[in-house]
């Protein structure tokens, strides 16, 4: 990319390769469990953090509770997940799998693996898969550190 700075590249790089990944796993979980890409993130988050607030899935995510608070509906009207009382704050609840939300967490993990496996792992090693990662997860920190890129409100 002539003209165009290392960190303009990265950006492209970047932010096309997530889209197609996130497309691509999206398809692939759609057409095996009826879900959607957001729907198996709020089910993998709630799978390994029972009893979260959707305050904690909004942070996580860098989404608005409101739209957090929506996607936690969807899942809820479909059985997945269910909100129980929060003992330590009357004014929030907790959000938790049910049977059949870990039992679809579960499946639709497999499924998410594998595609990782096909779109990623044969195409970068493991070494190669180390280094992204170190490097992502400094820029995550860093970002987070900052509150970069929060949505407002």
């Amino acid at each position: 990319m002539a003209g165009t700075s290392a960190n303009e590249q990265l950006f492209d790089h970047l932010v096309r390769s997530e889209t197609r990944l996130y497309n691509a796993v999206g398809e692939r979980l759609k057409a095996e469990h009826g879900i959607v890409a957001s729907q198996f993130e709020f089910l993998r988050y709630l799978e390994r953090h029972p009893q979260s607030r959707v305050a904690d899935l909004a942070m996580n995510f860098a989404i608005g509770i409101g739209a957090t608070s929506k996607g936690i509906d969807r899942l809820e009207a479909r059985g997945w997940v269910r909100r129980v009382r929060n003992p330590d704050d009357r004014r929030s609840s907790l959000v938790e799998l049910t049977p059949p939300g870990r039992h679809l967490a579960a499946a639709a993990g497999e499924t998410f693996r594998t595609e990782l496996e096909t779109l990623v792992g044969s195409v970068l090693g493991e070494d190669q898969t180390e280094v992204v990662i170190a490097a992502l997860a400094a820029l995550r920190g860093a970002l987070e550190e900052r509150n970069a890129g929060l949505p407002a409100g």
